[in-house]
Parts: C-alpha cells; sequence; structure tokens
C-alpha cells in the first residue's frame, strides 16, 4: 500500500508578500509585485524583489558570512515549521531531511567577487576565503541545517525551472523510503542578485521590459515581450498522513499524483509532446481523469514559444474536461526560477479553504495559439475545489508536474 505524503506547513517569502495569507490575498486582488530596479551593468530593469527581515531567525554575523539564498531558505524553513505547529526541540533532527530545488548557485558571490578584484587592481590576495563554501552548490540546504540544527540529509536538487515542485516531489519520495520523518523542501532563488541572468536573457531576446514595470511579462498576451527575473522562496513540511494524523496537525492537501521527464531535444526550445506526457503521467499515477482537475497553474514564462508549446500540451489534456480551469502566477511576479514551481502552488493550495481561484494577470490581447478555455483572465472566480495541477518546466527540456488533492477526514 502506498504510503500517504500531506502538506502540513507552508513558509514563505515573494513579491507579493512573506507568509502564504498575505501572498494570497494580493493573488486574489491581482496586485503586482514587479518594480523597476538597479541592476549593475544593465541599468535601470523589471523585477520581482522580496522585502523580508533576514535577521529575524539569524544573526547579523552568520548572515554576513552566509548568503542571500541561504537568508531565504532559512526564513522559509523557519516559517514552515511555525506555520505546521511543529515543537521542533523534540524532533529527532536526524530524521529529518532538507531538500531544496535550485536552478543555479554561485553566481552572485562569484560576480560580486569577480567586481572587486578588477577594482583592487586584480589582487587575488583580497579574494573572500568564504568563496567556496558560499558558492557549492548545497549552500541554501546545508544552511537550513545549521540554522535549525538538523542532522538529517540536506542537499539542494538542481533542476533549472521545475526545481519548486522536484524539491517537494523530492521530499515526498523520500518519505515514502522511510529515509525521514519529516521533510523540509520546496525550492528558492536568489536569481535578482546576479546581473548575469539579466544580461542573458537579454542577448536571448527575452528580457521582459516595458516603461510600466507591471507590464514589463504579459504572458499568453499578443504583445508579449519576455521574462521577468523574480527572486523568493517557498518551502513546505511533509509529513507521512499518519505521523500528521497522530499530532492533530492541520493538512493542507495530499501529494496524490506527480512526473518528471524530459524533451532531450534542446537546450532552451520546449516540446509539446513531452509536456503533454508529464502531465497525463501525472494524472495517471494519481488515478485521476483531466475532468477531475479543477484548477491547473501554467508554467507561463510570458516567451512567445514557451507560451505556445506548454498552451498546446494543455489543450490536448484538457479540452474536452469542463470543469477545469486555467490560471498563472508570473505575471504577478515574475519568473523566480528555482523557486517558481513552489511559490505557484503554494498561491492556489488556499483555493481549498477560501472557495477561489485566483486570477492571471489581466491578458488584454489573448494570443490565438494560446488560447484555452476557461481561462481566468483578470478577475478571481468562486469555485468549490479539490484538485490542484502545477506545471514547471526548466532549460535543457526538464518538465515537472504536481498533483495536489483537499484532505478530507476519513
Amino acid at each position: 500500500m502506498k504510503t500517504r505524503v500531506v502538506i502540513t506547513g507552508i513558509g514563505l517569502t515573494s513579491p507579493l508578500g512573506n507568509n502564504l495569507p498575505e501572498f494570497r490575498e494580493n493573488l486574489l486582488k491581482g496586485k503586482s509585485g514587479i518594480v523597476h530596479t538597479e541592476i549593475p551593468h544593465m541599468g535601470k530593469v523589471a523585477a520581482g524583489l522580496c522585502n523580508f527581515d533576514e535577521n529575524k531567525y539569524q544573526s547579523k554575523k552568520l548572515r554576513k558570512r552566509g548568503t542571500r539564498v541561504g537568508a531565504i531558505s532559512i526564513y522559509c524553513a523557519n516559517e514552515a515549521l511555525l506555520d505546521a505547529n511543529i515543537e521542533f526541540s523534540m524532533v529527532d533532527k536526524s530524521r529529518v531531511g532538507v531538500y531544496i530545488g535550485i536552478t543555479e548557485h554561485g553566481n552572485v558571490e562569484t560576480e560580486y567577487e569577480v567586481s572587486q578584484l578588477f577594482k583592487n587592481n586584480l589582487d587575488t590576495s583580497l579574494w573572500s576565503h568564504h568563496h567556496n563554501p558560499r558558492t557549492v552548490s548545497n549552500t541554501p540546504a546545508g544552511e537550513v541545517s545549521i540554522n535549525l540544527s538538523i542532522t538529517g540529509p540536506a542537499y539542494t536538487v538542481g533542476a533549472a525551472c521545475a526545481a519548486g515542485n522536484i524539491g517537494l516531489i523530492h521530499g515526498m519520495q523520500m518519505l515514502q523510503l522511510g529515509e525521514v520523518d519529516l521533510a523540509i523542501c520546496g525550492g528558492v532563488s536568489e536569481s535578482t542578485e546576479t546581473f548575469g541572468i539579466f544580461a542573458a536573457f537579454a542577448a536571448q531576446g527575452a528580457l521582459g521590459k516595458s516603461p510600466n514595470p507591471e507590464d514589463a511579462t504579459k504572458p499568453l498576451d499578443i504583445n508579449r515581450n519576455g521574462i521577468v527575473v523574480a527572486e523568493g522562496g517557498c518551502l513546505y513540511t511533509l509529513e507521512r498522513l499518519e505521523d500528521a494524523l497522530k499530532r492533530n496537525a492541520k493538512i493542507y492537501g495530499e501529494i496524490v499524483g506527480h512526473s518528471i521527464n524530459s524533451d532531450a531535444k534542446d537546450f532552451v526550445l520546449p516540446d509539446t509532446q513531452r509536456q503533454k506526457e508529464c502531465v497525463e503521467a501525472a494524472l495517471k499515477r494519481a488515478q485521476l481523469s483531466p475532468n477531475d482537475i479543477d484548477i491547473v497553474n501554467l508554467h507561463a514564462t510570458g516567451t512567445i514559444q514557451g507560451d505556445i508549446v506548454e498552451c498546446e500540451s494543455i489543450r490536448k489534456v484538457f479540452d474536452n474536461s469542463p470543469n477545469t480551469y486555467i490560471n498563472f502566477t508570473k505575471g504577478f511576479i515574475g519568473h523566480a526560477m528555482g523557486a517558481a514551481g513552489a511559490l505557484e502552488l503554494a498561491g492556489n493550495i488556499p483555493s481549498f479553504t477560501d472557495g477561489y481561484i485566483h486570477p492571471c494577470k489581466r491578458i488584454d490581447n489573448l494570443d490565438p495559439k494560446c488560447a484555452l478555455k476557461n481561462l481566468v483572465n483578470g478577475e478571481k472566480i468562486k469555485k468549490n475545489c479539490n484538485t490542484i495541477l502545477n506545471n514547471s518546466f526548466g532549460m535543457l527540456g526538464i518538465n515537472s508536474s504536481i498533483i495536489i488533492k483537499k484532505y478530507y477526514e476519513e
């Protein structure tokens, strides 16, 4: 019999708030968190920025030694544990796992050190001795393990922009395997701290821009011109259902389906068939039909090819599903890279209790190639919701889908 895994806590920071109620309220209002900011070597660009207290759960000394992404991870992990009402001092820390999805890591610190190097006549003796521990790929999870004295497994999962979903899936699998009794998992990103990602998207012709930052990314709109880079994080506490029930935990929902696959075709161009297969495999694992899904959250980055390919795959699966409504989140917060899937899922989970589906950023001129039935465009809608399917896709052809179901007491 399959081990059932449930979500019992959610901690997040986003361009629309630093906890789930605040994030949800702003999504229902259709509020934008995208602003203009100055990025070294790039000038003024649109970005989704977070504003949370980095020292709420760690000292200034440790923050100075650590990283921005570590601060995001520590904040989200502590918030998730508080939300789950777990008496963490009583938990066996060797049975806790930390699994954090990332798109990239180390760019911020390396760019800074190289910049300082050129300002100091290439004197490498001034290079920080903290550089190596700051840039190893497990830094986000490692900083959480140090902060919370977790002695169980703590590592990152590199999966491009599918990483938020995959961090969650990996945590579920470790619980099912019996490797841990509590998983802290999801995804994080500090991408707005590095000029390189902005420069690279600009070189691709994929960096969204507008005199009004809120219009810099317009997924599915015929006039869209690219991605807005965002930072953020969302970590979940996952437990086996029996353990959660034993302590009378609040249960947000149950992970009932998931899938991860690869296009195996191109570095950046997505593939309709592989995305379709990913969604269908998640439905099969959940033993659900397309019409059983109440909400599909699109990856919807605001790039021309990415939007068209995803909409083609969704039409092929859900075109005859009148019960299924479709939304997306990046129009409001930008693309939070490794955090995207985890944040976007969190934004929809309260639909189980408040009975609303949050809207997409209003699409004024829908691209005909992106036309979808039941697209929640511009205004929230009232609907009794029991299931959410969340898509996240990434470069090098990594695809992920996860299905969350409302939990009912048996």
